[in-house]
């Protein structure tokens, strides 16, 4: 079952197609470096193409009908849209469903101090990282910080070619013999993951005077007092922008592949359709990346709330409707999967590993172990995929993470699969996977756009 690289298959007008949806991808990717600005540019776009917010909808109890468009924002931290189908709502929605949020450190509640004349500002890693990757490289501060009085400043710190930025600073190797000697996940340890940002003393000062011209510096620029770090939802990444990589151009180097490139290609197909004989879905969440927990992570009710407001607005609402809906749904569960790395062969089992460049990849189960945490889609699911996505001359590859016992991992693919609806997991192939920046191939991103497409426009 060997799969061709998918960039021979191609003629002129479909690599042009294809450059033309990565240059948009990479816009999207500076645009939305966290979960929140995601939802924001994935509200205008909607907007653009004609989706109204369910909130006006409900507000002026505005029934619904086929063909409507409708978004729902939760939080800010995640949105969903749907395009209401031909078919009877009971019989199943065709929904994609990906993370916007990525490994990263938060700033913590009290997190100034000063330390030998250098000013700190404390964090918290989110996700699943190594720690050592993240120092002495250009890192950016992105966030809001919300005061008493009900305004919300928004912060974007390291990403104008005339900003500063901020870095961890890591011991230099003359003195790091010691350092050396450690297993990889101790060189640094968590809690030494504090940016360095300023070593200027505020004049006529001796205690803490770099601490205090920081603060005297973002009460000037923002009118922020150090107790407003408190509501604040600070994430630092790091700094620059999304570039195309490899000497030819068929990658793309960025921070936030996982799941942002899910995100954006299920985006783009759902934007790309008017009309669905199913009703077409495609859900953006917060969280995965430490369980899908809390008020925007999929394990909240957003999503079936959200349904059943749906449903109301149609004029059809019931317990039994709701539960119909989502039982009789099929979903891809749209998450990345892990590239094989000539370099480090032995982590992968090769008959059974994603490839750059061979297009969309399933993943029948991930989890770990045993295959706990995951999800198992049905072979009767799977083939109804095969015959869609063979009929459409998409390519397609399938994965598991890593060989069995080496690894693992999870998404969102199971928590839904409690409503009983068909799920498997999809996406793109990942090179550097959860470091500061992760690579994925210009053609898969293309061939898993056109997959989601076919799959939101599908009768099954």
């Amino acid at each position: 079952m060997e799969r061709k690289n998918v960039w021979n298959k191609y003629d002129e007008k479909e690599l042009h197609q294809l450059e033309d949806l990565n240059r948009d991808y990479l816009n999207y990717l500076n645009s939305g470096k966290t979960e929140r600005e995601c939802v924001k540019i994935s509200a205008e776009l909607a907007k653009k193409a004609g989706y109204k917010n369910l909130d006006d909808i409900i507000k002026n109890k505005t029934p619904l009908k086929t063909g409507d468009k409708v978004y729902a924002i939760n939080m800010n931290k995640a949105i969903v849209l749907f395009l209401i189908g031909e078919t009877p709502m009971e019989e199943g929605m065709n929904i994609l469903g990906a993370h916007i949020d990525s490994p990263r450190l938060d700033i913590k509640q009290n997190p100034l101090y000063e330390n030998s004349e250098l000013a700190y500002l404390d964090t918290h890693y989110y996700g699943g990282i190594k720690k050592y990757q993240w120092a002495t490289i250009p890192l950016a501060i992105h966030g809001v910080i919300a005061k008493k009085d009900g305004s919300v400043i928004d912060i974007v710190i390291g990403e104008d070619e005339n900003d500063p930025v901020v870095f961890i600073s890591d011991l230099l190797v003359h003195l790091a013999g010691e350092q050396l000697t450690k297993k990889a996940s101790k060189v640094i340890e968590g809690e030494d993951l504090d940016i360095i940002i300023g070593n200027k003393p505020l004049q006529g000062e001796e205690k803490d005077a770099v601490k205090k011209q920081i603060l005297k510096r973002i009460k000037d620029t923002y009118n922020i007092e150090e107790e407003d770090f408190i509501s604040a939802e600070l994430e630092v990444i790091p700094a620059g922008k999304a570039r195309e990589a490899g000497l030819d151009r068929s990658m793309i180097m960025a921070y936030g592949h996982d799941d942002r490139v899910c995100a954006f290609t299920s985006l783009a197909a759902m934007l790309e359709l008017n009309h669905a004989k199913r009703t077409a879905c495609t859900l953006l969440v917060d969280k995965e990346e430490i369980g899908s927990v809390g008020a925007t992570g999929i394990h909240s009710r957003f999503f079936e709330n959200t349904v059943a407001e749906l449903l109301n607005s149609l004029g059809i609402y019931s317990e039994l409707t709701l539960r119909r809906t989502l039982a009789n749904s099929k979903m891809l569960s749209s998450d990345v999967s892990a590239a094989f790395d000539p370099t480090y062969p032995t982590a992968f089992e090769k008959n059974n590993t994603a490839f750059l460049a061979k297009g969309m990849v399933f993943n029948k189960y991930t989890g770990s172990g045993g295959k706990f945490g995951s999800n198992d889609a049905n072979a009767e699911y799977i083939a109804q995929l095969r015959k869609i996505l063979d009929d459409n001359k998409i390519s397609y590859q399938t994965a598991e993470l890593g060989k069995v016992d080496v690894g693992g991992g999870g998404t969102i693919a199971y928590i839904l699969s409690h409503y009983g609806m068909e799920i498997i997991d999809c996406g793109v192939a990942v090179l550097n996977m959860h470091a500061p920046w992760e690579v994925v191939s210009k053609a898969d991103v293309y061939e898993t756009k056109k997959g989601y497409t076919v799959f939101l426009t599908s009768t099954f």
